[in-house]
């Protein structure tokens, strides 16, 4: 790890700070050879690269990254469990899925040079957020078959932090520990990052003055306007972090001290932006679905993934010297849009007007019927904080967060103001869109 500034240390300034020129030099050999291997080894990219008559001798370089065809998460369930696989069984040391509540779980397997790799990303990436060897790490992401905690796990062990690995929920205990133990970095969701400091004033406990100074914060979209929240109540600076387990896990691209956008570890995941309709890359700055090429991982290979994620792309180096792609925090997933009268809306925009009011408390829902994201009208739950229940006038305040959102997004809405502790608190990802 090496030192440039006094608040700004680079995990693996080589990799991190190298030219344009030679980063695309790096990924070009990367990804003929990994479009090679996976020809030969995986069924499904042979008979999908037959099928759009593209051979592997025809890529030559990322600037033929467009030739190829898309992956999505549809393909690999096509193939579950195993059937993405580019390496035998007995090479895999480790498995991993998503929740699978609607369908079976996506499944998600790692050789042992995937977890090395994994932490080293995880290591970049806590690194770059101001975690050092000896730093106090408290992660309450939840561990198991999600990625989460492990992930963050493994990159607190490669620096050399103390890893208090305590995983999600019981959060008496995560307050318990953040008191006693001095924990200087929480690592978790948003949202649960919300309700900790929720339960700490209920208690009495002002955790803006203990001993914490940072806060990573993934799995889920969350607004800049949660990021203020945040660090508001915890008096702590805020860092989004980016990663899905199909790619492999927290540790995709994370936010440096600077603060304007994500930094994309591109030397290992090759990002483009497409127009979701038509599937044409777009030019940087512009918002559209992010696809990840991934081109040095053994057992599953994914090549331009469709992640289903909203950002942009920028490409000018950063003032904390990292010459790394930047993306945009993510707006939202186009599974989580709905369509209000033409206009396309998404719960991140939805959240970054509610939390402007300090009437009401960060915890929101959107009513959405299954299947039916083409609305007339948007109907919005919010819940209001306990001071305001005492002095505050409903009817105004409805008035006002009624018109703001009118105001901003061009659509109707429907607010419904619940007392306060009335929407289910999450202790992982928070559930916005909720079934009538």
């Amino acid at each position: 790890m090496n030192k440039r500034e006094n608040h700004t240390y680079i995990w693996d300034e080589k990799s991190e700070c190298m030219s344009r020129k030679d980063l695309h030099t790096i990924q070009s050999k990367s990804l003929t050879t990994e479009i090679q291997r996976i020809y030969k080894t995986v069924p499904f990219y042979n008979s999908k690269f037959d099928e759009t008559n593209i051979h592997p001798n025809q890529i030559h370089s990322i600037d033929d990254l467009p030739k190829l065809p898309f992956t999505t998460k549809s393909d690999i369930n096509a193939y579950y469990p195993l059937g993405m696989l580019a390496k035998a069984c007995k090479e895999i040391v480790r498995i991993h899925a998503s929740s699978g509540t609607t369908r079976k779980p996506t499944i998600v397997a790692y050789t042992q040079k995937d977890i090395q790799l994994w932490s080293e990303m995880m290591a970049r990436a806590m690194a770059t957020a101001g975690i050092r060897p000896g730093t106090i790490v408290q992660n309450a992401f939840s561990y198991g078959l999600f990625t989460g905690g492990l992930g963050f796990h493994y990159g607190a062990e490669r620096i050399g932090a103390t890893l208090i690995p305590i995983s999600g929920g019981n959060t008496q205990r995560q307050l318990t520990f953040l008191q006693d133990l001095g924990s200087k970095v929480i690592v978790c969701t948003p949202s649960y990052a919300l309700f900790i400091s929720e339960v700490a004033t209920e208690q009495g406990i002002d955790i803006r003055h203990l001993p914490i100074t940072i806060g990573i914060f993934g799995a889920e979209p969350w607004s800049e306007s949660m990021r203020v929240a945040i660090e508001v109540n915890w008096g702590i600076q805020a860092y989004d972090i980016y990663g899905l387990s199909e790619v492999i896990g927290p540790g995709v691209a994370q936010e440096c001290s600077a603060r304007n956008g994500l930094h994309v570890y591109e030397d290992h995941f090759i990002p483009e932006v497409i127009n979701p309709d038509t599937g044409e890359v777009l030019a940087e700055g512009e918002l559209g679905e992010l696809v990840i090429t991934a081109v040095t991982k053994e057992a599953l290979p994914l090549i331009r993934y469709r992640t289903g994620d909203l950002t942009r792309l920028f490409y000018e180096p950063c003032s904390c010297g990292r010459t790394l792609t930047r993306m945009d925090r993510i707006a939202g997933r186009i599974d989580d849009m709905v369509i209000v009268r033409g206009v396309n809306v998404f719960p991140s925009q939805i959240e970054d007007i509610l939390l402007q009011f300090d009437s009401i408390t960060p915890n929101y829902q959107i009513v959405v019927e299954p299947e039916k994201r083409n609305l007339d009208e948007l109907e919005i739950r919010v819940e209001v904080s306990e001071s305001f229940k005492k002095d505050g006038c409903l009817l105004n305040l409805e008035k006002q967060l009624v018109d703001e959102i009118t105001s901003v997004l061009g659509i109707r809405v429907k607010l419904k103001i619940l007392p306060p502790n009335t929407i289910p608190r999450s202790e992982g990802k928070a559930k916005r869109l909720v079934n009538p």
